[in-house]
């Protein structure tokens, strides 16, 4: 007899994620070390604002659907770059509109939504330093989330516990 040759399972690649909540949700912070914890390249979302969006949420006012558009087309490319080679993104995603307009090019966009009680929230927002989300508009972040549908590819994360916690159930809610 004869040993057949051992069959190489090819390994799935590793998915692109958006982690997704309103400003103060720990989006940045779990999604870099979730991203370490894949071994794939992280990219803050807040980095692909134009100056305009960024100098009006600094003034207070909340940033509208044509002030996004551009800044959620940039997200959206980078995400469909990184399709098949894996990647985690930070972002609000706050609308099913907006989490629709990411995946369009990418299907297989995987949602981690961080959620937590809004007094949590907004306490982490008040002790947080240089940042330009004003903790006054935390509260129509909230009026416009729309949570995962069950039709979309994602899974929430409460945000309890600390950022190491956060990220180990991060990562185990990710797709295998």
């Amino acid at each position: 007899m004869t040993a057949e040759p051992a069959q190489h399972q090819p390994q799935p690649s590793p998915p692109v994620v958006v982690v997704m909540g309103v400003s103060g949700s720990g989006k940045s912070t779990v999604g870099g070390l979730l991203a370490e914890r894949m071994g794939v390249p992280y990219a803050e979302a807040d980095d692909f604002h134009p100056p305009e969006n960024i100098a009006k949420m600094s003034a207070g006012h909340p940033l509208d659907d044509t002030d996004r558009g551009p800044w959620l087309d940039a997200i959206a490319a980078w995400v469909t770059e990184r399709t098949g080679l894996g990647g985690v993104v930070s972002c609000s995603a706050l609308r099913r509109r907006y989490r629709d307009r990411l995946r369009a090019d990418a299907p297989e966009l995987f949602f981690l939504h961080l959620d937590g009680a809004p007094e949590l929230i907004a306490a982490r927002l008040q002790a947080r330093m240089e940042h330009f989300m004003p903790a006054g508009l935390l509260r129509s972040q909230f009026d416009a989330l729309e949570p995962l549908d069950p039709d979309e590819a994602g899974a929430v994360v409460t945000i309890d516990g600390g950022p190491q916690q956060i990220t180990e159930r991060a990562y185990a809610a990710l797709p295998r």
